[in-house]
């Protein structure tokens, strides 16, 4: 502050407001710049006078302004930014981060008076939330641009980005956006089953508009007779709720019948009737009574997109997979050293939302029979069990050198020599490195194809892969009762697809990549990441 209060000239060069106001009072007056205490980027352009007005009507216009008194003779450099025009400050001004602009109108009346001009909050609008509207149509409806920065997108800015609903065991994908002069979420809906390569269906929750001066308005967009008076409430940090004031506007004339129909073409594509499955059929009505629970009020907790590498086997991020009879789920894939781990980000009553379904050893990748031998069941089970022993001894050997390791650290009179732990280090150096090679020595395709008796809900999948590794699949009886993990194979069929192979269900699972460009979903650091999974996990659980 007191450098841009000597910016301004009102710090020592011109005679510091606090230090002389004493010698202020003896001239006569407080002059042009009087202090505020104001930080809201509401409140940072507004009290001005009526004569500040006209300065800032003029400032709009491009034409100049008046050099404040004092100024020096022409040709010498300006000696604070108040000697400077103002349509040059208001491009200065407008650069600045819109949170920053409260504290600058502090300075003086006059600063204060310019931050009042709608340019500068027109391009904070755009270059901070990408509003790329014509701002200036707002002027009828006597709404500013300052008003839309800091009643709408400033004050609902924590609810940008990813989000996962509190729906019991199914979750959700949902994506709030600033859409045009709409803050909108968006919840995503895969396709319908089993078209895993179709693109992601949407529809709004909600939104959030500035109707009037006063205030943001929150709609409730359920339901089919359009929007209708809804609340939003922040919780806590990455974390808010949504409640419905008017449900009356989701119920159908037609009753609970007719609702569910409804869901139904909506969800499924289809009717009851072209489902001959009967336990397809009880797990489609127990999803549409359970979640219309929530149709008027949920709880959602964000969730981030997994970081990446350049070490990564593929691009981390949201695929949609095929999961049997409760059709397609949303999946997070994400790498973790020598693992990669499948997320539920949608879920099941076997096998809720945040837990994890699959888990890939990247250390072991397997090589795969000829194409004759692979459509042998036995065979293949043969080869992943081989692997799946292996690793058991693998692990073993780290536990009892784990325990040695804690012996010897309990005898000794020191902490453990740090060339053990080098040693560590080095031989998970040489491991990383030996999965490296297998992965160069990979051929780029070869054939793929399922064992006979493998069940799949989409034929149309890869006949050629990249590389196979040896994994786990999560599975478990209705209500998550009993969970286990089976032994399974990882499929990578390129950088938009994989599969995977249930041994134990002989069912296969294809996944195809979401490419949606998800904005305001990216994780502060890898920890922050590691302990939304660690969070959203424990809630499933």
């Amino acid at each position: 502050m007191a450098v841009c209060a000597r910016l301004c000239g009102v710090g020592p060069a011109r005679g510091c407001r606090r230090r002389g106001a004493a010698r202020e009072q003896r001239r006569g007056g407080a002059g042009d710049s009087e202090p505020d205490t104001d930080t809201d980027p509401e409140e940072a352009g507004g009290g001005a006078a009526a004569e500040d007005e006209e300065a800032a009507e003029r400032i709009e216009g491009g034409r100049p302004a008046p050099h404040p008194a004092g100024a020096g003779p022409a040709g010498r450099a300006p000696l604070s930014l108040l000697e400077l025009p103002p349509e040059l400050l208001v491009q200065i001004f407008g650069s600045l981060p819109g949170t920053d602009l409260p504290s600058l109108a502090r300075v003086c009346t006059t600063f204060r008076r310019i931050l009042r001009t709608d340019t500068i909050w027109r391009r904070r609008c755009r270059e901070e939330y990408g509003v790329c509207e014509n701002l200036r149509k707002l002027e009828i409806t006597g709404v500013s641009c300052q008003d839309v920065y800091a009643k709408l997108l400033h004050r609902y800015r924590h609810i940008l980005g990813l989000w996962q609903p509190d729906i019991g065991p199914y979750g959700g994908l949902l994506n709030v956006v600033v859409d045009g002069l709409f803050i909108i979420g968006w919840m995503y809906l895969p396709p319908h089953d089993p078209h895993v390569d179709d693109p992601m269906r949407f529809k709004p929750l909600f939104r959030i508009h500035l109707m009037e001066r006063k205030c943001a308005t929150v709609e409730c967009m359920y339901g089919h007779k359009g929007p209708h008076n809804g609340h939003i409430q922040i919780v806590k940090k990455d974390e808010f709720s949504t409640k419905c004031n008017q449900t009356d506007h989701h119920r159908m004339s037609g009753g609970r019948q007719e609702e569910f129909r409804t869901w139904l073409r909506e969800e499924w594509g289809r009717t009851l009737e072209d489902i001959f499955h009967e336990h397809m059929q009880e797990l489609i009505l127990m999803k549409f009574i359970y979640t219309s629970q929530y149709d008027n009020c949920l709880t959602y907790r964000r969730i981030y997109l997994p970081p990446s590498s350049p070490d990564d086997l593929i691009k981390p991020g949201l695929f949609k997979g095929t999961y049997g009879s409760h059709g397609l789920e949303i999946v997070m894939l994400s790498f973790h050293g020598k693992k990669a781990k499948g997320t539920k980000i949608t879920g099941d009553p076997n096998i809720p939302a945040g837990q994890q379904t699959v888990e890939i050893d990247l250390a072991h990748p397997l090589q795969l029979p000829d194409i004759e031998n692979l459509r042998d069941f036995s065979e293949l089970s043969r080869i992943v069990l081989e692997v799946q022993e292996q690793v058991r001894r693998e692990e073993q050997e780290r536990e009892h050198w784990q325990e040695e390791e804690d012996r010897s650290q309990q005898a000794a009179s020191q902490p453990a020599a740090k060339p053990l732990e080098g040693e560590g280090a080095e031989g998970e150096e040489t491991a990383a490195g030996a999965e490296g090679t297998t992965q160069d020595k990979a051929p780029a395709s070869q054939p793929f194809v399922l064992p006979m008796g493998v069940i799949s809900r989409n034929e149309d999948y890869p006949r050629t892969c990249r590389i196979c590794f040896y994994g786990t699949g999560l599975i478990a009886g209705h209500g998550f009762t009993s969970p286990e993990r089976t032994p399974g194979v990882f499929v990578l069929f390129d950088d938009d697809r994989f599969g995977f192979i249930w041994l134990e269900l002989k069912s296969f699972s294809l996944y195809s990549r979401i490419k949606v460009s998800f904005q305001n979903a990216e994780a502060p650091s890898r920890e922050a990441f590691d302990e939304m999974l660690k969070n959203i996990q424990s809630l499933a659980t």
